[in-house]
């Protein structure tokens, strides 16, 4: 009797489906009932590796760049080819009539199967198990909602050129700058990538900020309001404050609006021609006493006036039951768990 093939991105995840769907006996490296055959990858299994044809390319030669390969072969990640030949056995077993993606809903899980299945060399039928949720409910409703594999080739197009894209920019920018920067020699890797990289350069911005940072004394005022229902607090804050307007033109502002003479009011502001232009900027904050205590003085012990209130009733959902995604975001957040142990 043939049956379908299901591959998860992780065997906590097959565990799940195998409860829901109900049935199976556990083996070794797979589940099984009567339709299903389900086993799991564990993350990633591929990377992507340089052709055969081009392996005399791939001798660290700045000659030699840039490498561009016009097919991309695929080897099993370290440690994975037990897995690797677990999956393709039962892909290419002769009882296998199709082939479920189970792996996680997304770009990553979609181009995790894609090279599980392109490594196997299959042309069986795919259908697509597309979950939000890990509840028994959502993954039997899943099952009863399978997608096409048409349906699912933007993605898994998408998931391809993004994990080359990054192969490209990573081997040929890291071989260039090695060799660049080591005299020809390549003796120490200067790794660079697409998304590192760029996260390296906003770490040492933030470093070079924080070590260039120079205290400055800011003022905030803060009030008590009597009311008939009470006494609230409250803060003073700039209603014209613009982030585009420059900490030189917000002082021109206030002192005209409070008739007030400070004639080193902007070379006090900063040594940068007074723009303070970083997150300091806030619409409460001052930095000179004289203003806020112009405007303290203004406004302390004065009768205020309310003119405008509004009430109007408001209704609010409760919010939805937890997800696995968002629980595992929660407990972490609030307990520290990570998502296995979740």
């Amino acid at each position: 009797m043939s049956k379908s093939l299901i591959i998860t991105e992780k065997p906590s995840v097959a565990s799940d489906i195998a409860k829901a769907l109900g049935g199976f006996k556990k083996g070794k490296d797979y589940y099984e009932n009567e339709k299903y055959l389900i086993s799991w990858a564990v993350g990633h299994l591929f990377e992507l590796a340089v052709p055969a044809s081009m392996k005399e390319q791939d001798k660290w030669d700045m000659k030699k760049l840039p490498i561009m390969p016009t097919e991309f072969e695929l080897a099993p990640a370290d440690k994975m080819g037990g897995r690797v030949n677990v999956l393709r056995k039962l892909i290419k077993d002769k009882n296998v009539s199709d082939i479920i993606n189970a792996c996680d809903a997304g770009r990553e899980g979609e181009l995790i199967f894609r090279y599980i299945v392109q490594h196997a060399g299959t042309k069986k039928p795919i259908k697509r198990l597309w979950l939000q949720s890990m509840t028994p409910e959502a993954i039997r409703e899943g099952f009863a909602r399978l997608r096409s594999d048409a349906e699912m080739q933007p993605l898994a197009s998408a998931a391809r050129s993004r994990n080359e894209a990054d192969w490209l920019i990573g081997i040929n920018a890291t071989r260039a700058f090695t060799l660049r920067l080591s005299g020809g020699r390549g003796s120490t890797v200067t790794s660079l990538g697409r998304v590192q990289t760029p996260t390296l350069a906003i770490i040492v911005d933030r470093e070079r900020k924080i070590q260039e940072f120079k205290p400055r004394e800011l003022h905030e005022i803060f009030g008590t309001f009597r009311a008939a229902g009470g006494e609230y607090a409250g803060r003073w804050f700039d209603e014209a404050f613009k982030k585009d307007e420059t900490e030189i033109e917000r002082t021109r502002r206030l002192l005209g609006r409070l008739q007030l003479n400070l004639p080193d009011a902007e070379q006090r502001l900063d040594s940068a021609n007074g723009s303070l232009w970083d997150e300091h900027r806030a619409a409460p904050r001052l930095w000179h006493r004289e203003i806020a205590d112009a405007i303290r003085g203004k406004c302390g012990g004065k009768d205020g006036v309310v003119e405008l209130e509004q009430k109007k009733p408001t209704t609010q959902a409760p919010p939805q039951l937890y997800d696995l995604t968002t629980l595992q975001r929660e407990a972490n957040n609030r307990l520290g768990l990570s998502a296995k142990r979740t």
